[in-house]
């Protein structure tokens, strides 16, 4: 059909196709299929195309494009979408490594911060108690502290006096394993072909005798070094306990004035990302307690059960190790098997190592699943990765911090992502302060401003009554109307009239008689 018997069908010609366009929409198909060479070529080109001219059309097509579109068009879409990851990765590696960088030089006020948060969140609920009974915040604060410093001075009185008693009582079993352990060395070395002497050993002693008092300046600084520590330590604690004492008497205050920092619209789904992680992190640090406190008995009563030596320090020394997931509980238990191989032999290292194993097993196959998987909802593997992250990057602090941390971050992400705020009371409740917030705002500035207008109307209003000439409504001083306003003005216009009428044709008579004398 051509385009007069289009037109006498009453419907538009088909639009003109530029030249080259089948060539284009034919060549982006087969590149996006993965047709290249002779296949792209046969696919830019219509059917029944000389591959000469189609060759041209390619030609002109790609001589039309800049540099950067045709290098644009050679790198394969895969390699893009990889660069764009790469350098955006790349971007928060650099980010969070200079970071860590930064707070590695603040982390006198970084660490005791943490423990703040972590006993805040472990003593809440005994604050709360004292707040039942009518005590106010600061005084339950500083009560909760007291009773927690009175628990761990007397658990550590319990362990000093029983390490002391202890090492008097088992020095004489030390010294008899000690020997016995150098005689099966030595029985061992003599089955390998390896034959140890008296006087080896005595010069092995000499020799370290030696390089001690070679080294006495290092070792001394090193002695100054770990004295610095200690100073640090108290410095931090001090500071812990006394940011204690608010975080427990005034959190939810802080944590309020901590999300005005947020944009408006945002605050509601923070609010209640920080509640919800804090909650979770609260639930952690009470789970950890109580898995902690069952490995801690199980070895505890097992080493005192086999006669072990210092049961209670290794109990507690257990407690405090388990807070460090998976590698505390393997390093305490490995000093409790030293310990008994050391007072009581091979036989009773290798029961205290079945004891020590067994607790861990009911720890990792019961209590790990049912009660911290429930509460928390991490898995093992992110906590084994997390635990090695932080041991890697900030040591044993990043070890004891890298799982609660992970805690809080898990569960805020989650609730950021599923949208619970929607449903969240206190989150709407938020939102609905916020908005009656901003109408109050919105009243309160619409207000002050009808005020400015009606002082700026009423300063206006005296100064034209003190200068009427200014006025518009009002005559000016220098007009010479009459009397009655505006009526007065136009009947002045309408006297002037024709005085002017006369005068114009008086100034034409004039000269027109100054030109018949000059003719």
């Amino acid at each position: 059909m051509n385009a007069e018997e289009a037109r006498g069908d009453g419907r538009k010609p088909p639009a003109a196709v530029p030249v080259g366009a089948h060539a284009a929409v034919a060549s982006d198909a087969a590149s996006e299929s993965g047709v290249s060479g002779s296949g792209a070529a046969a696919a830019s080109s219509p059917a029944g195309a000389d591959p000469v001219t189609s060759g041209k059309l390619e030609h002109e097509r790609l001589a039309g494009l800049s540099d950067a579109e045709r290098i644009q068009e050679d790198i394969p879409w895969g390699v893009r979408i990889a660069a764009a990851w790469s350098w955006r990765v790349l971007l928060i590696l650099a980010f969070t490594g200079v970071l860590l960088w930064l707070l590695s030089y603040v982390s006198l006020l970084i660490i005791p911060l943490l423990v703040a948060a972590l006993l805040a969140t472990l003593l809440r609920p005994v604050h709360n108690f004292f707040r039942t009974l009518r005590f106010p915040r600061i005084l339950a604060a500083i009560t909760t502290i007291l009773l927690l410093i009175g628990f761990v001075v007397g658990l550590l009185y319990l362990v000093g006096q029983e390490i002391i008693t202890g090492f008097a009582e088992m020095a004489d079993q030390v010294r008899v394993g000690v020997m016995e352990l150098v005689a099966m060395a030595e029985e061992v070395g003599r089955d390998l072909g390896i034959t140890i002497s008296a006087e080896d050993f005595n010069q092995w002693m000499a020799e370290a005798t030696q390089w001690v008092q070679d080294n006495a300046e290092s070792i001394l600084g090193g002695a100054m070094s770990i004295g610095s520590t200690a100073g640090n330590l108290m410095v931090g604690l001090i500071l812990a306990l006394f940011t204690l004492i608010f975080f427990l008497s005034d959190g939810h205050r802080i944590w309020d004035f901590s999300v005005n920092f947020v944009p408006r619209k945002f605050r509601p789904a923070i609010h209640g990302a920080g509640r919800r992680g804090w909650t979770a992190l609260g639930t952690y640090v009470r789970v950890q307690v109580f898995v902690a406190a069952v490995d801690a008995v199980g070895i505890g009563i097992g080493a005192a059960l086999l006669g072990v030596p210092l049961a209670l320090p290794v109990a507690v020394l257990v407690f405090l190790g388990s807070f460090i997931p998976i590698i505390g509980a393997v390093v305490t238990g490995a000093i409790a098997v030293l310990l008994a191989l050391v007072a009581n032999g091979l036989v009773n290292a290798l029961l205290m190592l079945g004891v020590v194993l067994l607790v861990q097993q009911i720890e990792s196959n019961v209590l790990q699943p049912i009660v911290m998987g429930k509460a928390v909802k991490l898995h093992p593997l992110a906590v084994v990765l997390a635990v090695t992250a932080g041991t890697t990057l900030l040591g044993i602090v990043g070890a004891l911090f890298a799982v609660p941390v992970l805690a809080f971050i898990n569960r805020s992400v989650r609730y950021i992502v599923k949208e619970e705020w929607r449903h969240d009371d206190e989150a709407i409740a938020m939102e609905r302060e916020q908005q009656e917030e901003e109408l109050r705002r919105d009243a309160e500035r619409r207000e002050i401003e009808a005020q400015e207008q009606e002082t700026l109307a009423g300063i206006k209003r005296r100064f034209l009554e003190t200068m009427p000439g200014l006025d518009p409504d009002k005559p000016a001083f220098a007009r010479r109307g009459g009397r009655g306003g505006k009526q007065g003005d136009g009947a002045g216009e309408e006297a002037e009239g024709p005085a002017a009428d006369s005068t114009a044709h008086d100034a034409g008579v004039s000269r027109g008689d100054r030109a018949s004398e000059k003719d």
